[in-house]
């Protein structure tokens, strides 16, 4: 039969959508995805970062589930049970935004967008199991998230201050530091200002050495860029806090302060102070005659980000508070001017500046002609207040009192002496992570559970009174932002007695951010309807942490660090025994279209549904896997979907001509498709492990096509070699050709799923292999290469050789002098 017969053949009879609408109710009706109990290599728990319903599934969704559920797929086929949940991440302000244009209820666009969300991950066969489905938004799930509040704010690590904080005038709420990009605001792209609010925070800043240290139990088993990431984020400095007092003057009186310093062996070298503009310390120092000045300043600055703020590259700027302070070393008198490149919530929110020494600090003296100080000899630096370029590293010191001709080291360990001695500091840690302002002014998220009263101040909702339940009489107009949340102004929703003196009192209108939900919602899902707690403790000591998360990159600080400081304070409060949520972290690439995100304003936008209908689920599905390493982007461009296809008919196809009963002996069949069955397997299972989902598809691809040309060159169906090979592609497509996979594994005469068939174990003896490669060289220079058994000997090899067809052509007509041999490997002939 020609290749194109057999093609047209195969094509005609592969029918996918028949095998969709077969397969998806039985597995429904098996609950073959369903935790057992009762699995011979305990338990695995497997998650994908849950999805936000917004629309139907995406190309995104499409590449990150198949990848996690081939990581589910594989530990159930090697025999664990499997914890594999699915659930939606359903607060948010696009809901809050569709209701507000359509005139209804947020939870009115949320739950019809899960309903067809849903119906979409069913389709394409995601192996979870659907009565552990949750949603952050139903009030089951809520209550527990305003739970879990009480318990920091009773721990305290949930406290309200007033703060400078990020907000987005267009959606008329504040923003964590990392919701804002490049100035922006993170979900709407408006330019992001900054306002004074009393918010509410989580202090994540307790836990800040744990989540560092701890990262050690991650090495190698997340990637090494998500960790780096964090290790920034958190940002540990060691040095010293030096205290500074500002001169008193007639119409103030003197002040002291405090600056954090890595280098406080460089004191000598600051010769002016810089505080945060639009700290409260600028405000109350700043002289009479300056106070016009920094009011303008900081209006000025108020549209900054704080990356802006930070750049090296931005031309500094900044205004004299007509303050001097004291350096505690020698005495100078230090000009205290206040800048926008110093924030007001790292550190003191105030620096002592070495120019000399400091790229940022010697931008700005130049730019206001302010005093340079060169305190460290650095062997081949030029002056910086010639060259413009400060001086940084392991120099010797100069210009500084006791501490010169000291080392870096031995000057940093005299200077922090020198001030605590002194009384004027002390050696310290700080960290560059600041604490997570969760309080948002919307109405779709959970409510945060405080009554405020003038005489009792705030006051946690009593347990039994929670979950404090959004009001549905709230819609359209009703929730569109003014600067506070729309609960705000609901007064049969916010107006309720105090729980501790009765009196009238009001309900914080503030709702958490969304972050809070995600932080804790893999533990909801090992027991989602326990009703006595946030989860079931028993179920917790079963699952325990989970063993391999999915999901991408770009949550490598948002939600990866919340969760870690979540679970941590869960198991300080006694309720889990672990301290890291996630053992194991996959990340996947993005789905591009010729090398751009996929975009409407772009028009290379590919519609998900339309793929499934015109390829078939497992088609795409293969697609995703095979076409780069799961971190790697996928270009759909440069991809074949029609290409699957023709692969996953072709793997079938083989299933359909196998005619050996099941249960034959495999080893009595074709000896070479025999072995290539378990080395295929073997380096299966090491690729499965390490990840390399891509090379299991081509691995299964040759699989196929050897056992195809052995099932056309005479071994026939009847072979239980075939069957055996035939049986093992349908256990490895089960892993991502789900559909496929079952329809090939009935038709091999198997009544279960073949989910629970099992991996194919491997007789080890069959991986030695019997045959090696022999070089066969002329002068010295290779010419061919020959398949031998290891065992042959010279005489023999010798005889191959010569014989070999293209050797036999490149020797005729000329003397042979000598025949070298090293059997097996080596014949060397000399002409």
């Amino acid at each position: 039969m020609s290749a194109e017969v057999e093609t047209e053949r195969t094509e005609n009879a592969y029918d996918f959508r028949a095998q969709e609408a077969k397969w998806r109710p039985y597995w429904e009706k098996t609950g073959v995805y369903k935790p057992t109990g009762n699995a011979p290599k305990g338990r695995r728990y497997v998650l994908d970062m849950f999805p936000y319903p917004s629309g139907d599934l995406h190309m995104g969704h499409a590449e990150a589930f198949a990848i996690g559920d081939m990581n589910a797929r594989y530990y159930k086929q090697c025999g664990y049970d499997v914890l594999h949940p699915i659930g939606w991440d359903s607060f948010g302000l696009p809901a809050e935004n569709a209701a507000i244009k359509n005139g209804t209820h947020p939870k009115e666009w949320t739950y019809k967008n899960i309903d067809t969300q849903a119906e979409s991950f069913k389709r394409y066969a995601i192996a979870v199991d659907w009565d552990r489905r949750l949603h952050t938004s139903d009030p089951e799930y809520y209550k527990w998230t305003q739970w879990l509040f009480e318990q920091f704010y009773k721990k305290g690590l949930a406290y309200r201050k007033d703060s400078m904080v990020n907000w987005c005038p267009k959606d008329q709420t504040v923003l964590a530091n990392e919701q804002v990009v490049n100035g922006a605001c993170e979900r709407c792209g408006t330019t992001v200002t900054k306002k004074s609010l009393n918010q509410w925070y989580f202090k994540i800043t307790d836990y800040a050495q744990q989540l560092l240290d701890d990262m050690e139990q991650l090495e190698g088993k997340w990637p090494e860029r998500v960790l780096l990431m964090q290790r920034n984020w958190i940002g540990r400095s060691e040095g010293a806090e030096v205290r500074f007092e500002i001169e008193a003057t007639e119409a103030q009186p003197a002040e002291s302060f405090t600056v954090f310093t890595t280098r406080p062996d460089t004191l000598y070298g600051s010769t002016f102070i810089v505080v945060a503009a639009d700290s409260a310390f600028a405000e109350q120092i700043v002289a009479p005659e300056q106070a016009q000045a920094l009011e303008d300043y900081r209006e000025q600055i108020k549209a900054l980000s704080d990356i802006d703020r930070q750049s090296s590259e931005r031309e500094k700027t900044g205004m004299f508070t007509g303050r001097y302070a004291i350096n505690p070393l020698n005495g100078a008198k230090l000009p205290v001017w206040a800048s926008d490149y110093v924030l007001a919530d790292y550190g003191t929110g105030a620096i002592m500046a070495v120019p000399a020494h400091d790229q940022r600090d010697l931008d700005f003296a130049k730019k206001f002609d302010l005093p340079i100080v060169t305190v460290l000899d650095v062997e081949g630096a030029e002056d910086p207040a010639e060259s413009g370029i400060a001086t940084a590293g392991d120099g010797v010191l100069i210009n500084s009192g006791e501490l010169t001709g000291l080392p870096k080291a031995e000057a940093i360990a005299k200077a922090t002496e020198l001030v605590e001695s002194a009384g004027t500091g002390e050696g310290k840690v700080i960290y560059r992570l600041r604490d997570w302002l969760l309080s948002r002014q919307r109405f779709w998220g959970t409510p945060i559970p405080v009554i405020h009263c003038e005489d009792c101040g705030e006051v946690l909702v009593p347990e039994e009174q929670l979950p404090v339940l959004l009001p549905d009489n709230l819609r359209g107009e009703q929730l569109a932002p003014k600067g506070q949340s729309p609960l705000a102004a609901a007064d049969d929703w916010a107006v309720v007695p105090c729980p501790q003196c009765g009196k009238s009192a009001r309900r914080d209108s503030d709702t958490m951010d969304t972050f809070v939900d995600s932080s804790w919602y893999f533990l909801r899902y090992v027991s989602p309807r326990y009703a006595d707690g946030p989860f079931d403790p028993q179920a917790i000591r079963e699952w325990g942490a989970v063993d391999m998360y999915v999901g991408g990159v770009e949550h490598a600080i948002l939600h990866l660090l919340y969760a870690r400081f979540f679970t941590k304070v869960i198991r300080d409060l006694g309720l889990i025994e672990h301290g890291e949520p996630f053992k194991a972290l996959m990340n996947q690439g993005q789905v591009l279209n010729g090398g751009k995100a996929m975009s409407k304003s772009l028009g290379n936008g590919v519609n998900l549904g339309e793929q499934l209908d015109q390829f078939g689920v497992d088609a795409v599905r293969t697609t995703m896997i095979f076409a780069s390493p799961p971190e790697d982007d996928v270009d759909w461009a440069d991809v074949s979907p029609a290409g699957s296809q023709k692969f996953l008919a072709r793997a079938w196809r083989v299933a359909q001509d196998v005619t050996s009963e099941p249960g034959v002996d495999s080893a009595s069949g074709d000896a070479n498709l025999h072995k290539l069955v378990a080395r295929t397997v073997h380096d299966v299972k090491q690729l499965l492990d390490a990840g390399k989902f891509n090379v299991v598809v081509a691995k299964t691809m040759e699989l196929v096509n050897a056992t195809r040309k052995a099932i056309d060159s005479g071994a026939g169906g009847a072979d239980p070699a075939v069957r055996e090979a035939a049986e093992t592609i349908a256990i490895l497509l089960s892993l991502y050709a789900p559909y496929t996979a079952e329809d090939m594994w009935h038709a091999l005469g198997h009544d279960n799923p073949v989910l629970t068939a099992g991996f194919p174990q491997v007789d080890e003896s069959l991986l030695v292999d019997d045959t090696v490669t022999a070089i066969v060289q002329i002068k010295g220079k290779v010419k061919a290469r020959l398949e031998v058994s290891k065992d042959i000997s010279e005489v023999e090899l010798e005889k191959q050789a010569l014989e070999d067809e293209t050797i036999a052509k490149l020797v005729e007509g000329s003397e042979i002098r000598k025949v070298i041999v090293r059997a097996p490997k080596l014949v060397n002939i000399v002409i």
